[in-house]
């Protein structure tokens, strides 16, 4: 990758639904260096899809939880698999020590979180959860 494809990576992550004409104007490239170079990142697996970024009001109250899964390691994969359906899971890191997965999950409401925790608890594969609710961001870098 050189300075060009991290331009263009920037300007898709800032809006990855900007045409490639508006693109290159704005980087100051032909358009089809950009088409080019886009599919060529594609091909190299470097932009591996796109996404759906969810406008959040800031008066919107949110709960946030904090869920350690301890789980069979041969089932690590398709627990993983299924956590994807759940929106309100905003991370999963892998661990180590006495639990594998750490989640990170927010909804408006505590019930909803407590509805999800006793939902991840019978995920077969899933042998225990451990769940903190977050009172604050002491520091957020994101």
């Amino acid at each position: 990758m050189d300075q060009l494809d991290r331009r263009i990576i920037a300007a898709l992550q800032h809006n990855a639904r900007d045409s490639t004409s508006r693109i290159a104007a704005k980087l100051g490239v032909a358009r089809t260096t950009v088409h080019e170079r886009i599919n060529r990142m594609q091909e190299r697996g470097v932009i591996t899809g796109y996404s759906v970024i969810l406008h959040h009001a800031e008066d919107a109250p949110k709960v946030q939880v904090i869920v350690l899964l301890e789980v069979q390691q041969k089932e690590t994969t398709r627990i993983i698999k299924r956590l994807e359906a759940y929106p309100e899971v905003k991370l999963c890191l892998s661990i180590n020590g006495e639990f594998d997965l750490l989640l990170s999950a927010e909804a408006p409401r505590i019930e909803d979180l407590d509805i999800l925790v006793d939902e991840l608890a019978k995920v077969p594969g899933v042998l225990r959860t451990n769940t903190s609710v977050v009172f604050g961001r002491r520091i957020d870098r994101n």
